[in-house]
């Protein structure tokens, strides 16, 4: 057997807390989003009063050149460097801090919050905290008040109030008020749950001696907590180590792409995460894809050589520092972003996968920084990129990393702008041939899938076209951007032949009933008019409407074949693919012949 990489120190969990707060290990989950629920909080802290197991903490006992390195998190700490990293644990060890101790967590927008668990000291149970436990006298309203008054030497003091304000609340309700077993009942309660301080936490510490590749390793191994553990939170964690603002500068970027603002990185089309950011200041900087190169970054490799410095460390943070500045521009990214509304994805919901926007950020900074192509051309070309990776799935969740690596490896031997422009116009054409327009998108269209890249290349296809609703003067374009700051779209999705009567002729299965090309949007009224109605009943009522030239326009531009509405419904599907595959080609060579001024 190989040498073991760990050793066992069961610690108490208020050791552990204590040295959290003052610095001496490192968790830089108090800078993340808290991605467990209250509830589970709640479990965790019964669990731990029952007696039951909790699962276990590892940490890393830190290097020396991990030492020398910054504290995790703001503020002053008695230990301006961790001796020991939190590995894994972490959403554990966070919800004890916040419960217990009343720090305040982040929530998926990074906004500061309390985790409140209310306690019931005669019963012995907890609850998630609501505005209802305020007015019931027989609850504390938050556990961490009776740990503070502890801390604070006035206990007794704590708990004559409590007495009293229970008795308060009895007497309002002609209660007779507590009896000396039940004041001795609350007392034994309330010094169980300072005990959790206690409880024992069984603590495996990684050695010193084990390098990143392996606690890495070991770090995406490890699920004790049933949160599986990634290359890029360990990664956060060495950033965090080694330069805690350029890890706070990352993750305020991202909590401003949450919620729209004047000035921050908001966005409709991606939500930002630290991975991301990562990801792209890597990409840009160094020309790597793989997360994997971005804890040798920081440990301080040569990506070339392979040698391990200091000197190289310190080179490598001053390189990624200098990528970060050019990926958190506001400038470029906003400008980047708008390449997205030109290319007719308009909302998020219409990005089938982040990588999109994550790499072709970083494509778009090279040709921008490194090869200095005009702001026209750059603008094109990146259009059509997003357009082409779109719907062609070109970053799959499983190859994205390998892609791109392909891509960098390629642009090596490329120096001037005209060659970055060709090799990404060669890239887009190889990709939008004829064969994928008529047969490969046509495959594609054939599905019921809930995210489709194909159904959503048609409709960035109708903004980009210009299309009206079917059946309204409207251009579809302006129906999603009314609602691209909220979560309600501003049409809806309907059934072309709708579900109850395709039922009703014999056609049971949803995956038949829910094919994309039986699917169109519609605009509010125009929905519920038509509501369960089949074609050749609600179409002669639209023809009236809109007149025969009118009517027939909008069919076409909505990819309805001709007498539609007569067609047996499989034959239908079957055309009306070809004619949305049809549409994306129209929209691509509009995007390809498009020019823009001032290059």
């Amino acid at each position: 057997m190989a040498k073991e990489l760990f050793e066992r120190i069961d610690r108490k969990i208020g050791d552990i807390l204590v040295d959290i707060r003052s610095g001496r290990i490192g968790l830089p989950d108090l800078q993340r989003p808290f991605v467990w629920k209250d509830i589970k909080v709640r479990d965790l802290i019964d669990s731990m009063m029952k007696g039951f197991p909790v699962g276990y903490v590892m940490l890393w006992s830190a290097p020396e050149d991990y030492q020398k390195a910054g504290n995790i998190g703001k503020g002053t700490k008695q230990y301006s460097r961790p001796s020991d990293l939190v590995i894994d644990g972490q959403q554990r060890l966070t919800s004890l801090l916040a419960a217990l101790m009343g720090e305040t967590v982040k929530d998926k927008d990074f906004k500061e919050r309390k985790i409140r668990l209310a306690y019931h000291p005669l019963e012995n149970r907890f609850e998630v905290w609501t505005p209802a436990f305020e007015n019931d006298n027989n609850w504390i309203n938050d556990i961490s008040r009776v740990f503070a008054a502890d801390e604070e030497h006035i206990l007794s003091k704590y708990l004559r109030k409590l007495f009293r304000q229970i008795n308060d609340g009895r007497e309002r309700k002609f209660m007779p008020s507590l009896s000396e077993d039940e004041e001795d009942a609350i007392d034994e309660n309330i010094h169980n749950l300072l005990s959790l301080r206690d409880y024992i936490l069984p603590t495996l510490r990684i050695k010193s001696y084990a390098d990143e590749e392996q606690v890495a390793e070991i770090f995406k191994r490890v699920n004790s907590g049933g949160q599986n553990l990634n290359e890029n939170n360990f990664i956060e964690t060495l950033l965090a180590v080694y330069d805690n603002d350029v890890h706070t500068k990352i993750v305020d970027f991202c909590s401003a792409s949450r919620i729209p603002a004047n000035k921050t990185s908001y966005n409709g089309i991606i939500h930002l995460n630290t991975s991301h950011i990562i990801r792209m200041t890597v990409g840009y900087g160094f020309r790597r894809a793989r997360l994997t190169y971005a804890y040798k970054i920081l440990r301080g490799k040569d990506l070339e050589s392979g040698v391990v410095s200091d000197e190289i460390r310190e080179t490598n943070i001053r390189k990624f520092k200098e990528a970060l500045a050019v990926v958190t521009d506001l400038n470029n990214w906003h400008s980047f972003f708008n390449l997205f509304y030109e290319a007719g994805y308009l909302k998020s919901s219409l990005i089938s996968s982040n990588y999109v926007p994550v790499y072709s950020y970083v494509l778009y900074l090279i040709g921008k920084y490194y090869y200095r192509v005009s702001s026209a051309e750059l603008r094109r070309i990146m259009t059509l990129w997003i357009f082409m990776t779109t719907v062609t799935k070109y970053y799959t969740s499983s190859s994205a990393e390998t892609t791109v690596e392909r891509i960098f490896a390629d642009l090596r031997n490329i120096k001037t702008p005209n060659g970055f422009v060709a090799y990404l116009s060669n890239e887009i054409e190889n990709a939008l041939n004829d064969d994928f327009f008529r047969v490969t998108l046509v495959d594609n269209l054939n599905s019921s899938a809930a995210v489709s890249p194909a159904w959503y290349a048609y409709i960035a296809s109708l903004n980009v076209l210009g299309t009206q609703l079917l059946f309204s003067s409207t251009p579809a374009s302006k129906y999603w951007l009314a609602g691209t700051h909220g979560t309600k779209s501003s049409i809806d999705k309907h059934h072309i032949f709708p579900k109850n009567y395709l039922r009703k002729i014999g056609i049971y299965s949803d995956r038949d009933r829910n094919q994309i090309a039986n699917f169109t949007y519609l605009d509010y009224g125009t929905n519920i008019n038509i509501s369960d109605n089949p074609p050749a009943k609600y179409v002669e009522k639209y023809r009236c409407l809109l007149g025969e030239e009118a009517y027939r326009r909008s069919c076409q531009e909505n990819a309805l074949p001709e007498n539609w509405d007569k067609l047996e419904y499989f034959d239908f599907l079957a055309q009306r693919r070809k004619l949305m595959a049809q549409i994306i080609k129209k929209a691509y060579l509009k995007l390809k012949a498009r020019t823009y001024p001032f290059g």
